[in-house]
């Protein structure tokens, strides 16, 4: 799993690639956690145009992206959710707290 991060005007942008699973979980976390720390952004998005495959690890790290953001009073936004990722993320309901487009 690669994660590439780009800030701009306190909007953070990050572009996952490859599998996200309970292996690479950890790591996109602590990559995110990293950058939010350091950007303080205001809006984070979350690109998963490039996201082969996802289990309910990937919940896991939306959420807290989700809620480092309502701490920073930011807002985050997934987009490019592939079809298998987007029927879990429709199961746990995060459709109702997250923005998905």
């Amino acid at each position: 799993m690669a994660v590439s991060c780009i800030s701009d005007s306190r909007e953070l942008s990050a572009v996952l690639t490859g599998e996200l699973d309970h292996h690479s979980a950890k790591q996109v976390m602590e990559e995110l956690d990293r950058r939010m720390e350091r950007e303080l952004p205001r809006r984070l998005t979350i690109d998963m145009g490039g996201v082969t495959f996802m289990d309910s690890s990937g919940i896991a790290v939306v959420l807290r992206a989700h809620r480092r953001m309502a701490q920073l009073q930011g807002s985050v936004t997934v987009t490019n959710v592939p079809q298998q990722a987007k029927r879990v993320f429709q199961a746990a309901g995060l459709h109702r707290i997250i923005t998905f487009l």
